[in-house]
This record gives structure tokens, C-alpha cells and sequence, in this order.
């Protein structure tokens, strides 16, 4: 376990590890991958349950987490799973929160620049000397190489960085294409995982036919 939560990992999945930008389809496939990361969260947290077509709020209690309770308070009266994970990856205050607190953690290192020396950039670095932003890719990859019974918490990592795509970009070819039998496992281990992995999936899809960003 690396003691971070579901929305700090796949924050720091979501960036590559050498460049510190964004790895994916830029924008959309970080907005849904938090967007069920909190909702996981939340879930585990026991402040709500959920499946493929149902959404209720058990516990409005704050969390004690601030990004765990804008989600909470985002996905108030939604209707179901669906319309919960469609509002929190509209909620843009989200991400930029997990940033700061990462960085305020000593897991990521801010740079400012400039692409083609005109335009603005900001990149995220995962410094060498903190091992935990590598080790969470690192938790990956074993659990799709190994044969372990995963942790609850690997399983829905990897359900939602294979949801939006973005396995390619965090494991090697030959590993994707030798597990596929693992992955379908880790997929189908958690019922939480078959329930959101397989909503945040379905939304990604949906809004690249639309040519969503």
C-alpha cells in the first residue's frame, strides 16, 4: 500500500514520469479517470453506494478530505452513477487541488516554462529522491505481470487507467498483449470496479465519437 489515495494515484498515473505532462488524451482522459477515482473513494469511505444504475448518498459527513468532500457535495442529488461521475469531471477545482497537495507533499515539483518560447506550459516532475509517484506505475505492472490476488486498491487503479485508455502509455506492449486473461481478471474482481470502471469507460468512449476534449 502507498498510504495514497485513489484520486492521488491515478493524479500522478496521469502524468508521465519523465516530462511531468500529461499522459493520454489530453484533458479528458484525466477529468473522468478522477472522476471515478473520487467516486471509488467515496465509496470505500462508505459515504456512498453504487452500481452500474444506481447512485445513493449514505453519509454526508465530511469526509475530511477536501477534495473527497467537493466531490461529495458536486454529486448531491444526481440521479444515478452516471450523471455522479459526469459532474465531478466538470469540476475542474478538483485536479488542481490534488496538484498543490502533492507537491506541498514533497511527490511533485512544479515547473513553469514555455513551449516554443511563447506559450505558457506547467509540467509536474516526480523528483528522484521520493521513490512513492514512480511506485504507484511500478504497483501496476506487477499486478498485471504477477499472479497474486491483488489488493482491492490495485484492481481499481487499474480498472479506470484501462477505462480511459491510458494503459498503453504507463505499460510496456508485450506485457499488454501476453495478460490479456490477468486483466480481464482484475477487471472483474471487484464488483465496484465492473460497476464505475465499466460507467467511466463508456463516458470516454461516448465523448471521443463526439469529439469530446
Amino acid at each position: 500500500m502507498s498510504g495514497l489515495s485513489l484520486p492521488e494515484e491515478i493524479t500522478l498515473l496521469t502524468l508521465d514520469d519523465e516530462t511531468g505532462r500529461s499522459v493520454g488524451r489530453q484533458g479528458l482522459a484525466a477529468a473522468l479517470a478522477l472522476s471515478g477515482a473520487v467516486m471509488m473513494e467515496l465509496a470505500l469511505a462508505h459515504r456512498v453506494d453504487t452500481d452500474r444504475d444506481r447512485l445513493e448518498v449514505l453519509d454526508t459527513t465530511p469526509a475530511g478530505d477536501p477534495v473527497l468532500d467537493a466531490g461529495l457535495a458536486a454529486i448531491a442529488g444526481s440521479e444515478d452513477s452516471r450523471a455522479a461521475l459526469l459532474r465531478l469531471s466538470r469540476e475542474e477545482g478538483l485536479r488542481p487541488m490534488l496538484l498543490d497537495r502533492l507537491v506541498g507533499a514533497g511527490l511533485l515539483r512544479r515547473v513553469e516554462g514555455r513551449v516554443l518560447l511563447v506559450f505558457p506550459e506547467r509540467r509536474y516532475l516526480k523528483p528522484e529522491d521520493r521513490p512513492e509517484p514512480r511506485e504507484v506505475r511500478a504497483r501496476l505492472l506487477r499486478a498485471v505481470e504477477g499472479d497474486h490476488i491483488p489488493e482491492p486498491r490495485e484492481a481499481l487503479l487499474f480498472g479506470l487507467a484501462r477505462a480511459v485508455a491510458l494503459l498503453p502509455a504507463l505499460l510496456p506492449a508485450p506485457v499488454l498483449a501476453a495478460r490479456q486473461d490477468r486483466m480481464d481478471l482484475l477487471l472483474r474482481i471487484e464488483a465496484l470496479n465492473r460497476s464505475l470502471a465499466e460507467i467511466v469507460g463508456d463516458i470516454y468512449a461516448a465523448r471521443l465519437r463526439s469529439g469530446g476534449a
